[in-house]
């Protein structure tokens, strides 16, 4: 009897992995529009030296708006205004030299964004990993800053 039962509910469990895999994507739509950069490795300079590199994931968030497909195909225009923005004036974290200073980071890339997507589409940036390069072997930070 109870083999009959699982028999007969074997068709019904496969007919329900569909119904919740597309309930999974209606999460992620309203998560809202926004273009994911590939990985930039960002250089950390104290006094002129180059002493480290992170390894930043952003994330350009889009307003409601926004037509992402477009934007996304600008995505390397983003991250190469992010590369040119991070070596014109680093993003040297003072107390840190294994993360960027997040809000430079942010406040440059949200202006260069908004230039290249246009008024009124960049909602936001967020920094959504960081990875330096090495970890250990990095001069002191100043005290005082």
């Amino acid at each position: 009897m109870l083999r009959r039962t699982l028999i007969a509910a074997a068709p019904l469990a496969l007919l329900a992995a569909p119904a919740l895999a597309s309930d999974k994507k209606d999460d992620k739509v309203a998560v809202g529009q926004y273009v994911d950069l590939s990985p930039v490795g960002l250089p950390i300079v104290v006094d002129g030296r180059l002493v480290n590199y992170v390894f930043a994931y952003v994330r350009i968030v889009l307003t409601p708006n926004a037509n992402s497909v477009k934007l996304r195909e600008k995505e390397p225009f983003f991250r190469d205004a992010l590369v040119r923005a991070g070596h014109r004036t680093p993003f040297t974290n003072p107390r840190d030299y294994t993360v960027l200073d997040a809000a430079k980071l942010t406040a440059s890339l949200t202006r260069e964004a908004t230039l290249i997507a246009g008024p009124g589409m960049v909602k936001s940036v967020v920094i959504t990993s960081q990875s330096p390069k090495k970890r250990q072997g990095l001069p002191t930070p100043r005290a005082g800053a």
